[in-house]
């Protein structure tokens, strides 16, 4: 593969993370990352250097050492690619999605896997347990010009090893919400006074995580329970009153309690969701502490949604900043399903899940490699669009609204393909005239896109 022959728009997205390697090694990255773009299937480092024409390369071993081996850090590059992110979102505030996903895996081999419910293919009254690798994915809510929904673009993904394959390493064991805390943390150090807006489901509406984002003036928004320890603000003490200040008053009745009442003070709105269509919902909302996990209690503001016609179930949201407006917050949450898109899209494009990898330091970098590409895939289908719009791939049975992911990395793999095709003097020197009577040239045209279809597939 040629890669002076790139396109600028291809290199202006792939160009920074050279800083993370030797000039050779990242030449020999570069050539795995635009391969994991052309192969389709699985995506194995064999895989990939049919889908870039290297199947017969000696050194193969070179494209395993980057993996496995090689010296460099994949949370450098997690902070190169927050940066570009960052620079998209320009003086709004930057919205961070932050969820679980399983990465079904087998293998005696494979000392981080666990036994968990596979949210995929459970429902209310099925639930499926599967072997395989919990991931915990941050990503940025970023809406481009050519899409009518945002996009969730990971950015920073860490595996978390199960208790029982730490316990046999002898170290202690971190839950998911550890994990949260950590990369919040990390989140801060690389992007200081940054004021960040965390959404996440209800799992992550944890007192130790709302009191760090709320230390460091990011805003945690998630979904409560329906019995929540929520108590009114504290009153004023009585002048001369010894004793410790109190710092919650009463606790209030439950959301259960509140929705079989019939006199509540609440108001109507309409939501666009995350199909597009604009629904009727009615929501209460107000400002309480918010006590759990034996922390000190936080202030929070609070919304009860609840579906007028019935389809939905009450949803109560919470948000450490009591300042977020209802609808913002509403709006935030149902933005929050676009991560779980990107998981599909992720497994279903990019080869998630088809790795073949054992060794614990190229597990650990495959995955969140190739959840990083989905964003360097729309990253260079944006800058694609601003030099020709992009045109979504419509059919006689599917009338599509916007650009998807289908139709970037199509793109996307359409410029690499053209810069690699014409290569040789009879295509690419513009001195030569081509003609097409000539049947050895035809026939050498013909050959060469063959060629390049057959190593994508």
């Amino acid at each position: 593969m040629n890669f002076y022959s790139l396109s600028p728009s291809i290199l202006a997205i792939l160009w920074p993370f050279s800083v993370l390697f030797s000039h050779s090694s990242w030449l020999t990255s570069l050539e795995l990352l635009l391969g994991a773009i052309l192969c389709k299937g699985e995506r194995t480092v064999t895989g990939i250097l049919r889908a870039t024409g290297s199947s017969q390369n000696k050194g193969f071993s070179k494209y395993h050492g980057i993996l496995n081996s090689l010296d460099w850090s994949p949370k450098r590059g997690s902070e190169i690619l927050l940066k570009m992110l960052l620079k998209m979102v320009g003086k709004e505030r930057p919205v961070i999605l932050i969820d679980e996903t399983l990465e079904r895996r087998k293998g005696k081999k494979i000392r981080a896997k666990g036994y968990y419910r596979d949210a995929v293919r459970s429902s209310r009254s099925h639930v499926v347990n599967k072997t395989g690798l919990k991931w915990l994915v941050m990503a940025l809510s970023l809406r481009f010009n050519f899409a009518k929904r945002a996009f969730a673009l990971p950015f920073f993904t860490v595996v978390e090893p199960s208790g029982k394959s730490t316990k046999k390493q002898g170290k202690r064991h971190k839950t998911t919400l550890d994990w949260s805390t950590q990369m919040v943390m990390q989140l801060v150090r690389w992007a200081l006074a940054v004021p960040f807006i965390l959404v996440g489901d209800g799992g992550f509406a944890c007192a130790k995580l709302a009191w760090t984002c709320f230390k460091n003036n990011i805003a945690l928004v998630s979904r409560l329970k329906m019995n929540p320890s929520i108590y009114s603000l504290a009153g004023e003490v009585p002048p001369g009153k010894r004793g410790r200040k109190p710092k919650k008053g009463i606790r209030l009745i439950s959301f259960k309690e509140m929705l079989k009442m019939e006199d509540l003070p609440s108001k109507e709105v309409k939501i666009e969701g995350y199909d597009g269509k604009r629904k009727k919902v009615q929501y209460l909302t107000n400002t309480s502490m918010w006590g759990a996990g034996g922390f000190c209690p936080i202030a929070i503001r609070w919304v009860l949604v609840r579906d007028p016609t019935g389809e939905m179930d009450p949803l109560p949201l919470m948000s450490t900043e009591v300042n977020l407006s209802a609808i913002k917050m509403m709006e935030l949450y149902v933005d929050r399903w676009g991560l779980g898109v990107t998981f599909q899209e992720a497994r279903e494009h990019l080869g998630v899940e088809t790795q073949k990898q054992w060794s614990d330091k190229e597990i650990a970098r495959t995955t969140p490699i190739l959840m990083a590409l989905y964003t360097m895939v729309c990253l260079i289908g944006n800058r694609l669009n601003e030099e020709a719009p992009l045109v979504p791939e419509k059919t006689a049975w599917y009338d599509k609204k916007g650009v998807a992911f289908s139709d970037l990395l199509k793109a996307v793999r359409v410029t690499i393909w053209r810069g690699n095709l014409f290569l040789r003097k009879e295509f690419s020197d513009p001195s030569v005239k081509i003609q097409l009577q000539d049947e050895k040239l035809r026939y050498l045209l013909r050959d060469w896109l063959v060629e390049m279809l057959m190593r994508a597939a």
